[in-house]
């Protein structure tokens, strides 16, 4: 069985975010901690993972295999389900051997881990990728970078439960949308498919355009088949995928000692730098009630210090 036991159920906190430049414009921002679900499986990764297990485990297999960069996220979380419902994780990362918090985290968790180099990683979506590593490893179910497509996305969906059981607790009787980094497009994809059109999704690009992001999100939402969907997406990379500014780090500190919310720079940062200038812009009137998603990756945060 690769399944958590019944008793494990993430839960996430809707907390309210007090920041001037929200005050200032007449916007309310409701803050989902999924940071804070657990100290190694966090943020948005869990829910990315779980409809994959459930078909790995309906397969029979004894373990993931799946891709990701020396500082993933997605791999961290992964080798810590591994490792603490006990089965097997193996790691096929970008680029050549290299010692960073993240990879010792993966080892020490009992990842096996194998070096593309760039050229390997970026052969990923091409067919056939996936065959010689099934040959070499038949009992384990491959998943997605980042924990992507359709049954990533499904497991997100159930993040709008998570909200609206606690709305009550703000005073709020509805909102109008959600604000959240995007790197593969799966999180902000299962909120598109649970709320088809009632409420827009907005999704703050950590990535360049060339990373298919916008391709990706069209693709999960026509394999479910839903015919219409509200969704808008901002290039919030500042230059290209884990690119750093001193103006975006100045933010990152100053909002940290006003809110005491930890952020880091390669997603949550970045997405609520976006969302400040989008409202500076005009982009939303007054008196909107938007959702932003903490994703986690607080665990990247080391490769930066």
């Amino acid at each position: 069985m690769l399944l958590p036991p019944n008793d494990w159920l993430p839960q996430a906190p809707l907390q309210p975010l007090h920041l001037d430049w929200l005050s200032t414009a007449g916007i309310e921002v409701a803050i989902l901690r999924l940071d804070l679900i657990d100290p190694l499986i966090s943020g948005n990764k869990w829910f990315k993972l779980i409809e994959h297990l459930k078909a790995a485990d309906r397969m029979g297999a004894k373990g993931i295999i799946s891709l990701g960069g020396a500082h993933s996220n997605h791999l961290h979380a992964l080798a810590a389900a591994g490792k603490r419902f006990g089965f097997n994780t193996v790691g096929l990362l970008r680029g050549h051997p290299q010692d960073t918090p993240t990879v010792n985290d993966l080892q020490a968790f009992g990842m096996q881990l194998h070096w593309l180099g760039y050229g390997g990683y970026r052969a990923r979506h091409e067919a056939g990728f996936w065959q010689p590593w099934q040959a070499q490893y038949p009992d384990l179910y491959p998943v997605p970078e980042g924990g992507g497509g359709l049954q990533g996305a499904l497991g997100c969906v159930q993040l709008r439960a998570m909200v609206g059981e606690q709305l009550s607790g703000l005073g709020w009787s509805d909102y109008h949308g959600w604000w959240l980094a995007c790197g593969t497009g799966t999180t902000l994809a299962g909120l598109v498919l649970a709320e088809a059109v009632r409420r827009k999704v907005y999704g703050a690009l950590a990535v360049p355009d060339d990373h298919g992001v916008a391709q990706q999100v069209a693709s999960i939402i026509h394999e479910a088949g839903l015919q219409h969907s509200a969704y808008d997406l901002f290039d919030a990379s500042r230059g290209g995928f884990a690119k750093v500014d001193p103006l975006l780090l100045d933010f990152i500190e100053q909002t940290e000692l006003a809110s005491g919310l930890p952020l880091e720079p390669l997603y949550t940062g970045k997405a609520l730098l976006m969302l400040k200038q989008q409202i500076e812009r005009g982009t939303f009137d007054r008196g909107t009630r938007l959702i932003f998603i903490h994703t986690g990756g607080l665990q990247g945060r080391r490769g930066f210090q």
